[in-house]
């Protein structure tokens, strides 16, 4: 299989500055050479001592009907590369993306100018979902001006990929993490009563500082889910969230010990009152969050039953 990483990012977003600092580095300086793949030009240059001391060489794709994968065979066959480095245009639809069938994507990491991300996220908020979605890590450059934004910045990237680590960088280096008094509520209060924004917000925080929450008392309302194969006594209770557009939607929720869990239906909607642990569950692969309901109680589905995270 032929290792491939790809670097995604709309004009302008830190991409040749990432792939030059990345080829620089003494990690990177392998036996073979380095193909790199271009799917645009932006206004920085490659430094050609860099490509020679790397053994990369550049290949330009202008066209996104010429990135197919006999081209990409083409062009591999031609440099006989050890790995490939794509740097991808954000204006293609990543969505329609075909490699040759034996090439192997290792790392895939989008760059986003911190300063512009408002605007890409509010009008090609689609194209940004697709390079996100499967994105290993998500690198926010450029931030100083925009400190006060990261907290939403943060929330808008893991309603569409919760498992990407979300990197902040200002001119003097990596920006310190989300702050508790940034969050919407009061983390000392005796219950914390969570309403549409402070849920996505809760479940999102959750799984990045879950030490917030342990033995938290919290009240939301949320839709019962009952998966196939759900342990007796357990249910997901969540609410549905628009995490790019109208038709990208998904169901946060975690699972939650009740004792009257058999009695619920799906999709009805309840009050749940619950304190939150970190435990193993098959489905996280590992622990995470899980709560612990003192209360269960039937009640009206809110005035929005869909969250959103614009």
């Amino acid at each position: 299989m032929k290792p491939v990483y790809v670097i995604n990012g709309f004009l302008e977003s830190g991409k040749t500055e990432f792939i030059s600092f990345t080829l620089a580095q003494n990690y990177f300086q392998v036996k073979g050479k380095t193909l790199l793949i271009l799917c645009e030009e932006g206004e920085r240059e490659y430094d050609p001592e860099l490509l020679a001391h790397s053994r990369t060489e550049i290949e330009l794709i202008e066209n996104e009907e010429d990135f197919n994968p006999v081209n990409l065979t083409n062009l591999e066959k031609r440099h006989k590369p050890e790995r490939i480095i794509i740097e991808f245009n954000g204006m293609w639809n990543y969505k329609n993306v075909k490699l040759p069938w034996y090439w192997k994507i290792e790392q895939q990491i989008t760059t986003i100018d911190g300063s512009t991300f408002p605007m890409y996220y509010t009008n090609m908020r689609s194209l940004l979902a697709e390079m996100i979605r499967k994105s290993e890590m998500v690198i926010f450059n450029r931030c100083d001006t925009v400190r006060d934004q990261l907290n939403s910045y943060k929330r808008n990237i893991k309603a569409v990929n919760p498992s990407a680590d979300v990197v902040f960088e200002g001119a003097k280096g990596e920006i310190d993490e989300i702050l508790e008094e940034d969050l919407p509520y009061d983390l000392n209060r005796e219950t914390i009563v969570l309403d549409n924004e402070g849920y996505g917000i809760w479940y999102l925080d959750s799984m990045d500082h879950p030490d917030r929450y342990v033995g938290k008392k919290l009240q939301f309302v949320a839709m019962v889910l009952k998966p196939e194969n759900c342990p007796k006594g357990y249910f997901v209770p969540g609410r549905m969230a628009m995490t790019c557009c109208a038709d990208d939607m998904a169901f946060l929720g975690y699972a939650c010990a009740w004792q009257g869990a058999e009695e619920l239906k799906q999709k009805e909607w309840v009050k749940v009152t619950a304190t939150m642990a970190v435990e193993y569950w098959k489905d996280y692969q590992g622990e995470g969050p899980v709560l612990h309901a003192v209360s269960v109680e039937k009640t009206r589905a809110p005035k929005e039953e869909i969250i959103s995270f614009s």
